[in-house]
């Protein structure tokens, strides 16, 4: 197998792996629950039942239950490319004068995407409890058609406010319910999506920086070296003016790591930046993921649509798609300054 086809079957992997986890982020069913139960089927006969038992308690732990498994990775990645970057690129980037300033921005952009992961981590999301409660059912009105008054959650006994969700691996009921982020170990709800939201923009811009400073090393490396103009022996003994093909063949061979962590940074960067968009669009229409996909392709679950107006009998203002949706300036300050539940004083 040519060089030509192991990078382009390389591409294809990285596109198809960030269409993939775009389309099915956030779904319970997706071709990766299908092709896992189908690999299970087939190979359980050929498996222990110990080896079956401690992979799906495992595969439980890291997906079913709360686990900083998926903390500690985000970490341990993290020093992969800094200690890459700084042991090989920030040398190479020294010797092309680039000024100090512009190499100590991804150092002060992985501090500042660390202090909103530990927010991230340890702000609660909004936890609906007893003590709170009074006050939470009135935080949000029901829209009486993906929520409705009276509602109660069967594993909390709690009455559920708008727009909560109990989550099933937190065990929780959360106010303003978005989704449940394994490499936080947390939910986003209410009281934490401003620092989930600033979480996303500062890892896209810190995968964004290194990604380009790397680009702009390897430029200068082939521009330096003459490769654009250098010309090689095919196999056929014809000389063969150098091409983009031969400078990223060699790119691969003299600097392997540096190649791979910059195809890393920029699936990476590429990844989250949609997923950043996408709850970017979310906080501007005030609506939650689980409030979008809940809302593809609604029905009334209480009414036939013919008989929808005289059943649920909703206000004018029901109709609207996006029900909570208050103008861009007041959705944003809901985000960024989320309402707090009040508490009524008994008289």
């Amino acid at each position: 197998m040519d060089f030509l086809t192991l990078f382009a079957i390389y591409v294809l992997v990285v596109l198809m792996c960030i269409v993939l986890v775009c389309k099915y982020s956030g779904r319970q069913h997706t071709p990766f629950t299908t092709l896992s139960t189908f690999v299970g089927k087939v190979a359980a006969p050929l498996t222990p039942k110990w080896v079956r038992r401690l992979s799906q308690r495992a595969l439980h732990r890291f997906f079913h239950q709360r686990s900083n498994t998926f903390i500690y990775l985000h970490i341990l990645l993290e020093i992969a490319v800094y200690a890459e970057f700084t042991y090989e690129v920030f040398g190479f980037c020294r010797e092309m004068d680039t000024g100090l300033l512009s190499l100590c921005v991804p150092y002060i952009l992985l501090a500042i995407k660390t202090f909103f992961f530990y927010l991230c981590i340890t702000t609660d999301p909004g936890t609906v409890t007893k003590k709170k409660m009074s006050g939470q059912l009135h935080t949000y009105p029901y829209d009486r058609r993906l929520f409705h008054p009276g509602a109660n959650c069967p594993t909390c006994h709690l009455a559920k406010p708008a727009r909560s969700k109990h989550c099933r691996v937190c065990n929780r009921c959360v106010m303003r319910f978005d989704h449940h982020c394994i490499w936080v170990n947390n939910c986003i709800g209410g009281q934490n999506t401003r620092y989930f939201l600033l979480y996303l923009f500062s890892v896209c811009a810190m995968a964004g920086d290194i990604a380009l400073l790397t680009g702009e090393m390897l430029l200068h490396a082939v521009l330096r070296s003459g490769l654009l103009m250098a010309s090689y022996i095919d196999d056929y003994g014809e000389k063969q003016q150098a091409g983009p093909l031969f400078v990223i063949q060699h790119l691969f061979l003299t600097f392997p790591r540096i190649v791979f962590m910059l195809g890393f940074l920029v699936f990476v960067f590429l990844l989250l930046a949609g997923y950043a968009l996408f709850h970017t669009f979310l906080a501007v229409i005030n609506q939650t993921s689980n409030e979008w996909y809940k809302s593809r392709g609604y029905v009334c679950q209480h009414c036939h649509p013919a008989t929808a107006d005289r059943l649920c009998n909703p206000a004018p203002d029901h109709s609207k798609r996006y029900y909570y949706s208050r103008g861009l300036l007041r959705n944003l300050g809901e985000i960024f300054f989320p309402p707090q539940p009040t508490q009524k004083k008994d008289k």
